[in-house]
């Protein structure tokens, strides 16, 4: 099972009791736990969640984990994480919250405007340390969690992995390249194959696999995508092929191309 923690932070019921829930849900059923986006669920308590993961799988559990390379996460307002206490429980403020649609922060008299009408906020909520401690366990998967709608979103959606390999790699040297090569393609096939057998053919290179192939140069390679703007791309990407067709050649993408087909589970 994949999920999203019901509570997040230092409030009770908060990440602990969230994490615990899940944890015993699979040592009862017997089911695969995968948690998602561990950075913005437990915030500053990231530490203390990979420990309990950590004991999980030390006494046979299958629980793993991810994270994205962002201190903020991104909702709708009009949801029910913003009700009343959101503020305790995100461990944020008003101005903490950048309305998508314009790229404002938001104050409590814009905040109700908003709720009314709907629509995505961004979520500063977290630290760069805690960003840095999560992509650097060695359990951590990288994932991106993101979507852009009309060039609107949050810039986990263009930006997550060269922001990995640029900023956290080369320049903050926070893990290996090989390593976030590995927790960026190795490690979600590898958790995924045993329900989607096609994922066998994913996320390496071999005689046979799908070629999927990313081609980067390490020393250029870097995110574009702001919170602001963040439908860019990427620099330093020369080549990507999908199942051994081109859509980014030279560094340009390919109009009109689109070779990719959805994995199920059987």
């Amino acid at each position: 099972m994949f999920v999203h923690l019901r509570d997040a932070g230092n409030t009770v019921p908060g990440i602990f009791e969230s994490l615990q829930e899940v944890i015993a849900n699979a040592a009862v059923s017997g089911a695969s736990l995968h948690v998602v986006h561990i950075n913005s669920m437990a915030q500053s308590k990231t530490p203390e969640a990979l420990r309990m993961i950590e004991g999980a799988r030390a006494r046979g559990l299958d629980v793993t984990t991810e994270a994205y390379p962002y201190i903020a996460g991104s909702s709708r307002l009009e949801s029910a994480l913003f009700d009343p206490g959101w503020q305790e429980k995100l461990g944020a403020s008003y101005s903490d919250l950048l309305w998508t649609a314009t790229g404002e922060r938001l104050t409590p008299e814009s905040f109700e405007r908003y709720r009314k009408l709907g629509g995505g906020v961004v979520i500063f909520s977290n630290t760069e340390e805690m960003v840095r401690l999560a992509l650097a366990h060695p359990l951590v998967m990288i994932a991106s969690d993101g979507r852009i709608i009309d060039g609107k979103g949050h810039p986990r959606g263009a930006g997550t992995y060269a922001r990995v390999l640029g900023k956290y790699v080369r320049e903050e040297k926070i893990m290996p390249l090989m390593d976030a090569v590995r927790k960026s393609t190795l490690m979600p096939a590898q958790r995924l194959e045993a329900m989607a057998p096609d994922m066998r053919q994913k996320g390496r290179l071999k005689v046979g696999a799908d070629a999927d192939i990313a081609v980067f140069d390490p020393q250029r390679v870097i995110d574009k995508a702001t919170y602001e703007n963040p439908a860019q791309y990427s620099q330093g990407f020369r080549y990507v092929l999908v199942e051994g067709t081109f859509v980014v050649r030279d560094g340009k993408l390919q109009d009109g191309v689109a070779p990719g087909r959805g994995i199920r589970a059987r």
